[in-house]
């Protein structure tokens, strides 16, 4: 018999994860803290989606979606902003691997560092925010009603 489902009073966090798994809507990856949203749980966030997307619709929005990377001197910008997560960022260093010389595996290609570090999207107003700087000329182009659906990326290291 599979465990049992923790109290909900007893630990929420850890109900809540029982539950999901119980239920099939999705399971864990091999990257710890990830998981894989199984076709249940995805088809129940298409259902969600899709009447949030049309309630956003109704009141003039569109979609539109902003890059997943970073540059790390937009949050140099914002330093305030970033203070409650910056520890929990994900940091990009290189664009690409190459073989090692023993042709038995990958590692970081080290004349691939990129010029300026890019952080993977634990928020999206510094990007966004730079975006319309380019879009608003005057207070002719507001408002502006976008909504984005987008994954964000926090590294939380705790697991309760």
């Amino acid at each position: 018999m599979g465990k049992e489902i923790t109290s909900r009073n007893e630990n929420y966090s850890e109900w809540y994860q029982d539950l999901v798994i119980k239920a099939d809507l999705a399971e864990n990856s091999a990257v710890r803290g990830c998981m894989v949203i199984k076709p249940y749980g995805y088809a129940i966030w298409e259902k969600m989606q899709r009447a949030l997307d049309q309630m956003f619709k109704d009141t003039g929005h569109s979609n539109a979606y902003f890059p997943l990377f970073i540059p790390k001197s937009f949050f140099a910008k914002e330093a305030a902003h970033i203070e409650g997560f910056a520890k929990e960022c994900a940091v990009v260093t290189h664009y690409r691997l190459r073989n090692t010389a023993d042709g038995k595996g990958i590692e970081v290609d080290p004349d691939a560092k990129l010029e300026e570090e890019l952080i993977v999207r634990p928020t999206s107003e510094t990007i966004i925010w730079n975006t319309y700087r380019n879009w608003i000329q005057s207070y002719r182009d507001l408002p502006i009603l976008v909504n984005q659906w987008a994954n964000v990326v926090r590294w939380e290291m705790r697991t309760s």
